[in-house]
């Protein structure tokens, strides 16, 4: 086999590779969805605990980050501005940090897909949340025209006792969300004997949504309110549960 031809087949999936993961730091600039999931250590106790984020973030063209996020900790809700930093690599890498009104500082790590769409990231903190997701928000904001017709959702999560006399549980629920022809949500639970319920949503132009809605859960309807981010130009919510005690979080996808 001649040389060139040889060199050429060593080196050329190498290359297919390394193209692969290459990324323009300059595509992250832009607004994004967050959203933080999973448990922490990070506490006085040092017990694992878990933790839910929903952020509304402003990455801009000098490196800077701005925003707002909601957090669940211990089943309460704190909303904080944010500000920090972030740099953004050409091997696709994102680090950035975070800090809040209070001082608190947070610092994260992850892998933006090419065109800095998505980005795949995990808190590096000693004990800190290790799913997290930012997914663009679309840049000319949003309108509850943008809300697809169809979804597919995923909430998963607990609920934590706010009272001495509460217990703890799990949730975890899968189904659809539908429009019908009068623009009214409809969400049916997988392997549900119930039928559909009524979503109430709203999306603001921040692209900010709230949705209240009946979860069937053995054999009853419980109410849940949801605060979520619509991302990727209308094909996913990002969300959390603000429900006292709920520590837990959702996904919409568009099908």
């Amino acid at each position: 086999m001649r040389l060139g031809l040889l060199l050429a087949l060593i080196t050329g999936p190498a290359l297919s590779a390394r193209a692969a993961n290459s990324c323009n730091p300059r595509d992250l600039e832009g607004t994004y969805g967050f959203q933080l999931t999973g448990e922490t250590t990070i506490s006085s106790s040092g017990e694992p605990k878990p933790a839910v984020s929903l952020a509304r973030l402003v990455f801009d063209d000098s490196g800077g980050v701005s925003g707002t996020s909601s957090a669940k900790f211990a089943g309460l809700l704190l909303g904080n501005p944010v500000t920090g930093r972030y740099e953004a690599r050409r091997n696709c890498s994102v680090s950035f940090d975070l800090q809040d009104d209070s001082g608190g500082h947070q610092h994260f790590s992850g892998v933006a897909a090419p065109g800095g769409v998505r980005v795949r990231f995990r808190q590096t903190d000693p004990g800190g949340v290790r799913d997290g997701l930012l997914v663009r928000v679309p840049p000319d904001g949003c309108r509850a025209s943008d809300l697809k017709q169809k979804y597919t959702f995923t909430l998963s999560g607990s609920i934590v006792p706010m009272t001495e006399e509460g217990a703890s549980r799990e949730v975890s629920a899968k189904g659809v969300m539908e429009q019908d022809s009068n623009h009214h949500f409809h969400l049916t639970l997988e392997g549900s004997p119930l039928h559909a319920t009524d979503v109430a949503i709203s999306v603001e132009s921040d692209c900010t949504v709230e949705q209240e809605l009946m979860l069937p859960v053995e054999g009853n309807a419980s109410p849940v309110k949801l605060r979520g981010i619509l991302v990727d130009q209308g094909k996913e919510i990002l969300a959390i549960q603000t429900d006292p005690g709920a520590m837990v979080s959702a996904r919409f996808v568009a099908r």
